[in-house]
């Protein structure tokens, strides 16, 4: 599998988002009562919706960035590599986050903007308790 982009937006109102995204990049992939994915092939983007931006906040929808690769070896070969261009990461290993088990890390850039370099394990039916506290915000 190549590397894919993962984008992950906090909304205000998960249902009127989800038919937004509906209406633009069709069916959602995984769709749950607190959480949508929208995955398209061309191009491939996996946007993944949650509820969490508060009305008046400063904050933006932006949750964090990733790019999902094909295993947990390929990640291994980032880890790897961004770790030899003398960046700092933060494992994260067997995590269970939007409805998945993962493996991944995760590093920031200058301005605080997080990615997820993640593998999906496998898919899980139920929101791992991390998710009501925010878990890919780390």
């Amino acid at each position: 599998m190549a590397p894919s982009v993962h984008i992950s937006l906090k909304v205000h109102d998960l249902d009127r988002s989800v038919a937004f995204y509906r209406r633009l990049f069709g069916e959602p992939a995984k769709l749950k009562a607190d959480y949508a994915k929208f995955v398209t092939r061309d191009p491939e983007i996996h946007l993944a919706l949650g509820p969490g931006l508060e009305t008046g906040s400063r904050a933006g929808a932006l949750s964090h960035l990733g790019i999902r690769v094909g295993s947990t070896d390929e990640g291994e070969r980032w880890r790897t590599d961004l770790r030899a261009r003398g960046m700092t990461v933060e494992d994260e290993k067997r995590s269970e986050c939007c409805y998945a088990l993962q493996d991944k890390f995760w590093l920031s850039d200058p301005d605080g903007n997080r990615w997820e370099i993640y593998t999906v394990l496998e898919d899980v039916e139920k929101m791992a308790p991390a998710m009501a506290s925010g878990c890919c915000t780390r």
